[in-house]
């Protein structure tokens, strides 16, 4: 269920939002089947940098987009949004426009309203006219137009709704759905959202300029019901609801349903290492420990099937390492692995693995348990710890000072189709925990950083893909301050008639290009 539907003030717990923000907005570009960046609400673009080695980008807007209730895109709707998302919960993600840093300044050190707004004109987004944009950035970010596709709070807001508006009128406009209110560009828009009874219902959207890709004989689905439910899989085997999430591993290696479906996610699951505590403080102990690893024999037989892997990079995203590259990362070598674990020091006591309580569709106690079997045959004893305050753990430091866990373990899923995703956590404001910035007194962390800032700001893909491999073999490789194990798929059970209805590969229940097939009938019921 959602948390708002605000898109460009969001909120903390942003990825509760996305399905309904993906089906009922859209971004200035969007991703082809192979994750490319392609046109979305605007038709072209140019990417220039200025005198000052800032890179702009002139976006010129389609000219058929209109908003729900028939009133045409501008450019004004853009500079609107994005100065609201300046102020929301999350406008840290916004850091990489042209005057950002002095307006997010100026908020954290309780400046006058004033001073932000004027703040806020300064910033890097204006309307050349109605159909044109300008975006400036203060660097040039090779990830920009990836991530205005899909990260929310980069669309545009409608401006004839909000400018103007007190701000509890606008807390009104969208927290409370009525008289076609909120405005949506996508396929459909949010008519009505019961908090109490978690629920939110979708209507059809026929001003949309995205229309779901209909066949002979298939219509949109005029209506869609999204709920939370803890009796789904039984709704639906009811033929209550029309897709239901197979959110337990446990229960997939029990029964696999005829209409069971997959989709590879844009994601990978991995062991962490606390690099601050001994043995675990030498880079050489963290390589054997994951050469240690058979990762084919840690997911057999989990899963319908399984993607095990010794890198970070998904193979499907743009700027994966190649086949020579990902050999160069541990990978499974039992004898060298024991040879190099023989007689370290510290490794007669036993390390401490925690990970997440509760299943999920990560099979995390089996992959735990057989990860302590294989280390045990290495001659390393690992003791087995499930939490329910896994992320406080995780942090938690003794008071020795360093964290007090020997490994966790942990799923990353990108945010959009970009190395970039995959790698801000394990940068120093990253929240990855494994205190890997005081290795060697920081200078392998520092020179990841660099290789990261040079791949972000190189603007010719083939010499940023060769960065990003070199920050990967710093991260996974030299240092091993992880261990790649599998990257996960998303198992779910979809009715025939219901067509186009699936999940992204960012792991959001994917509702644009969903139809119904000749035997539809007027609703569709979605259950998470």
């Amino acid at each position: 269920m959602p948390t708002t539907l605000d898109w460009s003030h969001s909120d903390p717990e942003s990825w509760a939002n996305y399905p309904i923000m993906l089906a009922t907005q859209r971004g200035l570009t969007q991703l082809g089947a192979d994750y490319s960046v392609q046109p979305g609400l605007a038709e072209r673009w140019e990417r220039t940098t200025d005198g000052q080695g800032r890179e702009v980008y002139t976006f010129h807007l389609r000219r058929d987009v209109r908003w729900s209730d028939g009133s045409p895109l501008t450019a004004r709707d853009f500079v609107v949004g994005w100065r609201r998302a300046l102020r929301g919960r999350e406008r840290g993600e916004m850091a990489d426009l042209e005057g950002a840093a002095e307006a997010l300044a100026l908020q954290e050190r309780g400046a006058p309203d004033a001073e932000v707004r004027a703040a806020l004109e300064r910033v890097g987004v204006q309307a050349v006219d109605a159909h044109t944009l300008r975006v400036t950035l203060a660097r040039p970010r090779s990830y920009f137009l990836a991530r205005v596709a899909n990260v929310y709070i980069f669309y545009p807001a409608p401006a004839a709704d909000l400018e103007g508006k007190p701000d509890e009128a606008v807390r009104d406009y969208f927290d409370r759905p009525r008289d076609g209110r909120p405005l949506a560009l996508g396929p459909y828009r949010v008519e009505r959202w019961d908090r109490a009874g978690e629920r939110v219902r979708l209507v059809y959207n026929p001003a949309t300029a995205f229309p779901p890709p209909l066949q002979p004989g298939e219509t949109p689905a005029p209506v869609i019901t999204l709920m939370k439910s803890e009796i789904g899989a039984a709704l639906y085997e009811r033929g209550r609801v029309d897709f239901v999430f197979m959110d337990s591993a446990a229960s997939l290696r029990l029964r696999r349903p005829e209409d069971l479906q997959r989709e590879p996610l844009l994601s990978t699951y991995y062991l962490a290492f606390n690099t601050e505590r001994a043995p675990l403080d030498r880079p050489e102990v963290r390589r054997a420990l994951s050469m240690a690893l058979d990762r084919e024999a840690l997911m057999a037989g989990l899963l319908p099937a399984a993607r095990p892997t010794n890198v970070l990079l998904p193979p499907e995203l743009p700027g994966a390492a190649t086949a020579e590259e990902a050999a160069r990362l541990p990978r499974y070598a039992p004898e060298a692995a024991r040879a190099a674990l023989k007689g370290v020091p510290g490794l007669d006591r036993p390390l401490r693995l925690i990970y997440r309580q509760g299943d999920g569709f990560v099979p995390e106690v089996a992959i735990a348990e057989r990860i302590a079997a294989q280390l045990a045959r290495m001659g390393v004893q690992v003791v087995l710890e499930a939490r329910s305050d896994f992320t406080a753990e995780v942090a938690r430091r003794t008071a020795q000072g360093p964290r007090g866990y020997d490994l966790y373990m942990r799923r990353l899923g990108g945010d959009y189709a970009h190395p970039n995703t995959f790698f801000t956590l394990f940068e120093r404001e990253g929240n990855h925990q494994t205190g890997w910035e005081t290795q060697a007194g920081g200078e392998p962390m520092a020179r990841f950083e660099r290789l990261l800032e040079a791949g972000d700001g190189e603007p010719d893909e083939a010499r940023a893909r060769s960065l990003y491999a070199q920050a990967q073999e710093v991260l996974v490789g030299e240092q091993a301050v992880i261990a790649p194990i599998y990257h996960p798929d998303r198992y779910f059970r979809a009715r025939a008639r219901l067509r186009g209805l699936d999940v992204d590969p960012f792991n959001f229940l994917a509702l644009r290009s969903m139809r119904l097939g000749p035997a539809g009938d007027l609703k569709a019921g979605v259950s998470p």
